[in-house]
């Protein structure tokens, strides 16, 4: 598995808006723009910083996974993704290392990415995503 770089580091948050705003009137951090991801139950704004970027996510619905989140854990950082070259090799790699993973094929991210998940159990606890972009 080639992984090149921190992708992002995903924050849930309950107000998308307001969380932007605060980036970018505090830190100077812009926000490249909002997207709705439906298959995710999400709303999405990407702030670059540096090689990297802030992944900010407001749920869109009730019962999506970043609204559970936020019940569970409050507002706050979800999770790291790593960049990899080979998404679907990357994922046949962990599975014959007997990795758990939430995504055993890769799915639509924000941005047209194919992302899957690793289970924070095997992780000690940290949901990691893998990110292949064109």
């Amino acid at each position: 598995m080639n992984v090149t770089r921190v992708d992002h580091i995903g924050f849930a948050v309950k107000n998308l808006e307001e969380s932007v705003r605060w980036y970018e009137e505090t830190l100077g951090i812009r926000s490249a723009g909002v997207e709705t991801v439906a298959e995710q139950k999400v709303k999405v704004a990407f702030l670059p910083c540096g090689d990297s970027e802030l992944e900010l996510l407001e749920s869109t619905e009730t019962d999506g996974p970043i609204a559970r989140f936020i019940e569970k854990n409050g507002e706050g950082m979800q999770h790291i993704a790593l960049r990899v070259d080979d998404i679907d090799a990357a994922l046949r790699e962990l599975k014959d290392k007997g990795i758990r993973l939430l995504d055993e094929t890769p799915r639509r991210g924000a941005g047209g990415a194919k992302i899957a998940f690793v289970h924070p159990k095997m992780t000690k606890g940290v949901l990691l995503e893998l990110c292949e972009r064109e």
